[in-house]
C-alpha cells in the first residue's frame, strides 16, 4: 500500500478543518477522516498549528484529553458580505476612516455588523481592527 506523502495530508487536513469552521473538529475525528494513525494525525495537527493555520485547544472527550482544531482563517465568502450597507450605499466612493463620513460613526454600518454578531454567523475580524482603523 503507497502512503499519501505528509504534504497531501496536511492539505487534505487543512481543508476538512477550514470546512468545520467555527465548530472545529476533534483530532481523533480529523485522523479517521484522513485515514491516517493517531500519530500521523497528531504529527500534521502540530505542524498545522506550527505553521499558524490552526488552533488546537485541550478538550475533555469521553473522558480522555484531546484537542480540537480550528481554523485560524476562513475561507472568504460572497454571502458574509452580501447585506452590508456598504455595497449599495450612495456615500461609499466618499467613505473613508478619516473623513466626516466614516466607516467609524456609520450607523448603518454598525447595525450590520452588530446584527452578525447576533446571530452568531460570523466572527468579526482581527481584535486590534478599532485601533488599525485610527491609526491611519
Amino acid at each position: 500500500m503507497i502512503m499519501p506523502k505528509r504534504n497531501d495530508l496536511e492539505q487534505k487536513a487543512l481543508h476538512f478543518v477550514m470546512n468545520t469552521g467555527y465548530t472545529g473538529v476533534l483530532q481523533s475525528e480529523l485522523w479517521r477522516e484522513l485515514g491516517a494513525s493517531s500519530r500521523e494525525g497528531s504529527r500534521i495537527a502540530i505542524k498545522l498549528e506550527e505553521k499558524g493555520l490552526v488552533r488546537r485547544e485541550k478538550e475533555l472527550e469521553g473522558g480522555r484529553w484531546t484537542y480540537r482544531l480550528f481554523p485560524k482563517r476562513l475561507p472568504a465568502s460572497i454571502e458574509s458580505i452580501v447585506d452590508c450597507p456598504c455595497l449599495l450605499c450612495q456615500d461609499n466612493a466618499r467613505c473613508d476612516p478619516t473623513t466626516a463620513i466614516s466607516p467609524k460613526s456609520c450607523a448603518k454600518l454598525t447595525d450590520w455588523i452588530l446584527s452578525l454578531d447576533n446571530d452568531g454567523s460570523v466572527a468579526l475580524g482581527e481584535p486590534d481592527f478599532d485601533e488599525s482603523m485610527d491609526s491611519r
